[in-house]
């Protein structure tokens, strides 16, 4: 929630020049009439007529004062909810104003600037706000393109009864609105045999809870005293107690392809923004599974962060791993990368890698266009991993154009040459369904469905 008081310009005298420029056609033609007024009265000598030009002249003067000191007079404030909506969902915008000062208001008009994308610019008409009174509007916002978008500054216009003046102002206070790409519920199938987030097949770590293990260390402050390991504390001279452990979740790695040779095309319903929502739909589903999962692109960079190779940690901390890996692809972009290389090594490499987990982390990839010398370097990143399941889109396909290079391997061979070292491979023809790959991938890799998958 947002909230504010209009701004004014950085000096009295600014804000009072500001204010005058203000007046309607109304009240500058009653200025108009009463400098004129007051002219013939003293050249005709009427001093009747010289009250009527001066109340005409400070009428209108009055009304700009009066506006001037009510800037300060009023707040606005803005609530969006919820802050983070898919691609294709609406958002609700609440605004209120309140009056704050002792008198009541004009009439007044707010008016919201939200993005072209968003839709149109919400503007609504207020009566007379009573003396600490409160009003409150709502408008609603909806995207089909993923992104962050800034709503706001809200904007007042004032305006007297009399119609003389109007008057805009804007509050400082922004609001962003993240348009995450859209996700599709995803069967619990295996792939490749690997392990569930949590169950028999998962090894066990040290940890804080749980079962006992045989292995001691030294005495901590707030131990509790049964758990004394008193043999090793008799043979190294000190208090030992027994350690704990847990279940360690079992680790998966989405890897978006984001170079941008390797796409063709833009919009909601291009290769890459599929990819981006099939990617977003892996990572909610592997962790509503259990996984400690990380969002991994051809650049190298994981999200959530480098401690612990980037995978996300359970509970709360999950939470907000997902929510920063979405806020991530709804901003994700392409880059200029030619190459998996550094994608290769931070799925082969060690900082908190498969590599340390004894290689059997789950490896979810979606690779746009690759050449010979790219699909060798996506083959060999299986070689380590437990699982590894690929989706590979032919982005000239997609866009209903030929192909920019022949000298490409068709997607046929790519696939072939991903299955022979071990890939789940799949191809992902334009509009595909995702679930339905995802099921497939399922049944290939234990030999149930379309041949080519190696557990």
């Amino acid at each position: 929630m947002s909230a504010g008081a209009p701004r004014g310009a950085g000096g009295r005298g600014g804000g009072m020049r500001a204010s005058l420029s203000g007046l309607t056609t109304r009240g500058r033609s009653f200025l108009a009439a009463g400098i004129a007024a007051a002219v013939c009265a003293y050249v005709l000598g009427q001093g009747a007529l010289l009250r009527v030009g001066l109340l005409l002249a400070l009428l209108p003067l009055l009304c700009v004062y009066a506006l001037h000191r009510t800037r300060y007079r009023v707040s606005g404030s803005r609530r969006l909810t919820p802050g983070r909506v898919p691609a294709g969902a609406e958002a609700r915008v609440q605004l209120r104003m309140d009056n704050t000062s002792r008198l009541p208001t004009g009439l007044l008009m707010l008016q919201d600037r939200v993005p072209y994308v968003l839709g149109p610019r919400p503007r609504f008409v207020l009566d007379r706000v009573e003396p600490g009174g409160r009003r409150e509007v709502s408008y609603r916002v909806r995207s089909d393109l993923r992104g962050r978008y800034p709503l706001g500054p809200l904007q007042l216009r004032l305006t007297d009864p009399f119609g003389l003046v109007e008057l805009t102002r804007s509050f400082s206070a922004f609001d962003t609105l993240t348009v995450i790409p859209r996700t599709e519920p995803l069967a619990p199938v295996r792939l490749s045999g690997e392990s569930s987030g949590y169950g028999d097949g998962s090894r066990r770590s040290l940890a804080l809870a749980g079962d006992d293990d045989v292995i001691p260390r030294g005495y901590r402050r707030g131990d509790d005293l049964r758990r004394v390991h008193w043999r090793s504390t008799a043979r190294y001279g000190e208090l030992m107690v027994r350690r704990e452990e847990q279940p360690q979740r079992s680790r998966a790695t989405v890897l978006l392809d984001t170079r941008q040779l390797a796409f063709e095309g833009a919009g909601p319903d291009s290769a890459f923004e599929w990819a981006v929502s099939a990617a977003a739909s892996s990572l909610v589903h592997l962790l509503e599974q259990g996984y400690a999962v990380r969002l991994l692109t051809d650049t190298g960079d994981c999200v959530p962060g480098l401690g612990g190779g980037g995978f996300s940690s359970g509970g709360h901390e999950s939470a907000e791993a997902a929510g920063l890996m979405m806020d991530t692809l709804a901003v994700v972009g392409h880059s200029d990368g030619t190459g998996l290389t550094r994608a290769y090594d931070a799925v082969r490499g060690g900082g908190g890698g498969f590599g340390e987990v004894g290689g059997d982390g789950l490896l979810i990839a979606f690779f746009g266009d690759l050449d010979d010398v790219q699909t060798d370097l996506a083959a060999k990143m299986r070689q380590r991993t437990g699982g590894a399941v690929a989706f590979v889109l032919d982005s000239a396909t997609w866009a209903g154009q030929p192909a920019r290079d022949h000298a490409l391997p068709s997607v046929e061979q790519r696939l072939h040459r991903l299955r022979d070292a071990g890939w789940t491979a799949l191809a992902a023809p334009p509009g595909a369904a995702f679930g339905e790959l995802w099921r497939r991938a399922g049944s290939t890799a234990f030999g149930t469905g379309t041949p080519g998958g190696r557990g």
